[in-house]
């Protein structure tokens, strides 16, 4: 497996030129870097102008392995293969390595970057890119690779520190400042100089030729890639808090791969941290689980709730939570009354789905204030008090009132619907909770406890501070947490609250029992009029619409995202009448969008036929075209795009798994890996984009192309 690792921005804030003498310090040794043993110059040369300067090493370096390891390979040192290219002229380096030692068994590649700052000509940028890839080593591949990426990134930020050693050290000789190169009359030529044995040449000029082309690809993919998606290592200290160089590198490639897969829409770089660090920094997981959050939120518009959610009359007068100034660290903090809750009122007057839709309400106000109190103190809100967690993202707190809490409260229902919340939650909203302060817990509430705690991650039940009785008073409790003055009256503070004291719900709140009875029967749609519908198909299924077009020039529009497998997509046309559909197959519900363990019914799922609407003795090009190419695409990417139509007729959006088909003698596929698509498409009528034809486009994954319809109709189809 190959690992990767990709570096923020670093900026040194002294001029190209300047930082340039202090790199050439560092050889051929390093004080600074115990295991940098040396290194001898393979080959040198400079342009006749003096602007390009580019020399190769063979670095040698200690092996930091454990003794065991170190005997078995029988080796103490290892080299490395260095390619350095100064231009001068352009004020930029390119470094260039490659193992020398084990290169057989291990691949090591490294590509670092000098270059000028893009909005200030006397700073200086630095980026790196490494990959390892463990071939065979002996049954030690999974040692190697845990050992050399840790100890990789465990030398990273050593190299920013260094720069500024020996910048310092420059300084303090009285070197402040290097004029920038000037084209000068051509100098007597530098012939290159060669020091290494020929039976080594093929092999090294064989890798020096890999590493330049893999340069040049990953250079190309810097120049095509938008700068505003760089994150610069001071930016991530200063907004995100302070991350070790492999959290950083997780942070830069998840940001880089949402871009290419969501056409540059990026969530928040606070949203990316939350969702690495709750899979304790596992990319894949983290992207796994941020995807289907991101078509979670789509299908159910979470992101419109703040402006149209309404809280209906009997929250705003029993439900006893909401938000209360800020804790001593200045995360927002959020009261909750829950002893004094009628939950049994509530779910009997709202629904399990209007506790749904006010969680949410609470969670995404949440985020909003942390957000602001970001900005407004001008760094990440973090732990500053004497309990550390170790939070370096957005959050804030929530104070837990357990007075009150009773039998009442574990009422079945009630406790369901605390469940589903609380996956919901988990799986959309991780690492938002700084910390819980939970006071006044009675005696019921250990059973509470064992009943809601296996649904919470280990991460978040960290976060829990527990108070019993009258605990939470004197220097030992809230005060650790919470400012004496705005600790709220009714926990004998001085600070009012407008937080309602709850109390039962009047049953004139109620639904009737119809109601009650029909909501729960059609289960918890978070929004019912949610544009979006969802369909899993196996290996050989395809999922069709079929949209009738009289309007010639009407625009068919579309949009779905693929939430598991690789999924093919194309649009088709047809003048000939279709058949009737066959009988559609049941599929069983996915249990949740963003997690294995959410809800039933939270999609709505369509049950896909097995065959085309398209009878399989029809011919393309004669009983039917295609009038868009069709598209692979992959798990987590986003796709929308447009077609003009320009016949009447049926024309079909189809989505098919996206392996490869073979021809069964059977009806029913042969495997359960199913493909997910969650997906949208409306039909525009052609008087609505009359003289502006030309601004609809088809695109996929950020690589857009305009829908022409540039096609004959079939045989059977009269042309316009």
């Amino acid at each position: 497996m190959v690992q990767k690792y990709q570096s923020p921005v670093r900026v040194y804030k002294y001029p190209f030129e300047l930082v340039m003498a202090a790199y050439e310090k560092r050889f051929p040794t390093c004080k600074m870097i115990p295991v940098f043993l040396g290194s001898d110059i393979l080959s040198e040369y400079k342009s006749e102008d003096g602007a390009v300067y580019i020399i190769e090493r063979r670095c040698k370096l200690n092996v930091e392995a454990p003794y065991l390891l170190k005997k078995i390979i029988g080796v103490e040192f290892v080299y490395f293969i260095q390619k350095n290219t100064l231009d001068r002229r352009e004020r930029s380096l390119k470094i260039e390595a490659f193992n020398e030692s084990f290169s057989s068994r291990v691949v090591i590649n490294e590509n670092c970057t000098y270059s000028v700052h893009p909005e200030n000509p006397d700073w200086t940028c630095f980026e790196q890119t490494a990959s390892l890839d463990v071939k065979s080593f002996l049954g030690f591949e999974n040692a190697i690779e845990k050992l050399a990426m840790k100890q990789y990134s465990h030398n990273i930020k050593k190299g920013k520190e260094i720069i500024e050693y020996y910048i310092n050290e420059l300084i303090s000789e009285g070197i402040t400042y290097i004029p920038r190169f000037e084209d000068k009359p051509a100098l007597p030529k530098i012939h290159v100089t060669e020091n290494i044995n020929s039976s080594n040449k093929s092999d090294l000029n064989n890798r020096r030729g890999s590493i330049t082309h893999q340069s040049s690809i990953i250079q190309e993919g810097h120049q095509l890639s938008d700068v505003n998606l760089k994150l610069e290592s001071e930016y991530i200290e200063r907004c995100l808090g302070e991350l070790t160089p492999f959290q950083e590198s997780c942070l830069v490639q998840l940001k880089k791969w949402m871009a290419e897969a969501h056409q540059g829409k990026v969530p928040s770089d606070q949203t990316l941290v939350r969702f690495l660090q709750a899979q304790d920094y596992s990319l894949e997981k983290a992207r796994e689980m941020l995807c289907h959050s991101l078509v979670w939120r789509k299908k159910y518009q979470v992101d419109r709730i703040l402006s149209t959610y309404n809280s209906p009359k009997v929250v705003k007068e029993y439900f006893p939570g909401g938000w209360h100034h800020f804790d001593i660290d200045g995360r927002p903090l959020y009261i909750l009354r829950l002893g004094q809750m009628d939950v049994k009122g509530f779910i009997k007057s709202i629904g399990e789905e209007g506790l749904v839709k006010l969680t949410l309400h609470v969670c995404e106000e949440g985020l909003r204030r942390a957000e602001e109190a970001t900005r407004l103190g001008g760094k990440p809100v973090r732990k500053t008090s004497l309990k550390s967690f170790g939070e370096r993202h957005i959050s804030w707190t929530c104070l837990l009132d357990l007075e009150g809490l009773n039998m009442r409260h574990l009422w079945r229902p009630g406790v369901k619907a605390l469940l589903h919340i609380i996956e919901i939650v988990e799986a959309n909203y991780p690492e938002t909770m700084g910390r819980v302060l939970i006071v006044r817990a009675p005696r019921v509430f250990p059973i509470l406890w064992t009943l809601v705690s296996t649904f919470i991650n280990d991460n978040t039940r960290s976060k829990f501070v527990f108070y019993g009785g009258n605990d939470y008073q004197g220097a030992g409790g809230l005060l650790e947490f919470v400012d004496k003055s705005v600790i709220p009256d009714f926990l004998g503070g001085e600070c009012q609250t407008t937080i309602p004291e709850g109390g039962l719900v009047p049953k004139t709140y109620y639904m009737s029992d119809e109601e009650y009875e029909r909501e729960k029967a059609e289960g918890h749609h978070l929004f019912d009029d949610s544009m979006y519908h969802s369909v899993s198909m196996a290996k050989g299924q395809v999922h069709e619409k079929i949209i009738k077009i009289n309007d010639r020039g009407s625009v068919i529009c579309w949009d779905f995202d693929v939430m598991k497998e690789d999924v093919r997509f194309t649009v088709l046309y047809t003048r000939q009448p279709l058949p009737p559909p066959e009988a559609q197959i049941c599929d069983e519900e996915v249990q949740g969008c963003a997690h294995a363990a959410l809800p039933l019914a939270m999609l709505n799922l369509d049950s896909p036929p097995f065959h085309s609407a398209i009878p399989k003795n029809w011919v393309q090009d004669q009983d039917y075209i295609v009038v868009e190419p069709t598209l692979t695409c992959h798990d987590g990417e986003s796709v929308q795009g447009s077609h003009v139509t320009r016949f009447e007729g049926s024309y079909i959006l189809q989505w098919r798994h996206g392996e490869t088909l073979h021809h069964y003698s059977f009806d029913f596929p042969l495997s359960s890996h199913k493909a997910k698509v969650m997906y949208y498409y409306e039909v525009l009528k052609s008087q609505d984009y009359k003289g502006s034809m030309s601004s609809l486009q088809s695109s996929h994954s950020g690589a857009t192309c305009t829908s022409s319809g540039e096609h004959s109709a079939p045989s059977s189809c009269p042309s316009r």
